[in-house]
């Protein structure tokens, strides 16, 4: 199949399917800035040519996974358990300029959205990131986060978390790990809960005039 690359994606010539991690983690260390990412994914989607075979031709990527606890409370507390994160978002050069808001959309087709209410993710002011891609697909902006200190080695950034625990400056110190400054993030949060209540509001009010709800 042969396809412009010049111009805009056609949504007729691509699709969004499930990828395996060990894909994801190739990906993100070729591609993404951080070089890097988690040993586990909850969600793994990969872009496609339609009627591609061959995962090794892969075209872009979207890796969810579940948030800290923390970021998950402050995102939504109501059910901080079910925040999902967009925790990588890597898309090639060379595919049309609308790919990767199609990649996204496509990728949140995918989520079951009554076990993950709640999408989470950030854009980095560190890469200068504003967060276009997420506002062309209807995320809602929630503010930026607190300046904390990003840490590289080698080229890969290293993550002051490990596990529960959060590495002190000497510990990554001892890593061999350089601090490059203090970023903030601007965060954005996808939310499906609010179309629900609404349609539960509607049909209370429906059944307080007289009429049948759910009908």
């Amino acid at each position: 199949m042969n396809i412009d690359y010049s111009g805009r994606l056609r949504k007729k010539d691509f699709e969004v399917r499930s990828i395996s991690l060990e894909l994801a983690r190739r990906m993100v260390k070729r591609f993404h800035y951080s070089h890097g990412g988690s040993n586990t994914a909850t969600y793994a989607h990969g872009l496609f040519k339609r009627g591609e075979l061959w995962e090794e031709n892969c075209l872009g990527m979207a890796w969810w996974l579940p948030p800290t606890k923390g970021a998950a409370l402050s995102a939504y507390p109501e059910n901080w358990q079910g925040v999902l994160c967009l925790s990588r978002l890597v898309i090639l050069p060379e595919v049309p300029k609308n790919a990767c808001s199609f990649l996204l959309s496509r990728s949140m087709n995918l989520i079951d959205r009554k076990r993950w209410p709640c999408l989470l993710t950030y854009a980095d002011e560190w890469q200068g990131h504003t967060g276009g891609i997420y506002r062309a697909t209807n995320w809602q902006y929630s503010g930026l986060t607190k300046p904390e200190a990003t840490y590289v080695r080698k080229g890969r950034m290293i993550s002051r978390k490990a596990g529960a625990k959060t590495r002190t400056r000497e510990e990554m110190r001892q890593l061999g790990a350089e601090n490059v400054g203090a970023f903030s993030k601007h965060r954005f949060i996808h939310l499906v809960i609010e179309k629900e209540q609404d349609h539960e509001r509607t049909d209370q009010e429906e059944s307080s005039d007289g009429t049948v709800a759910g009908v």
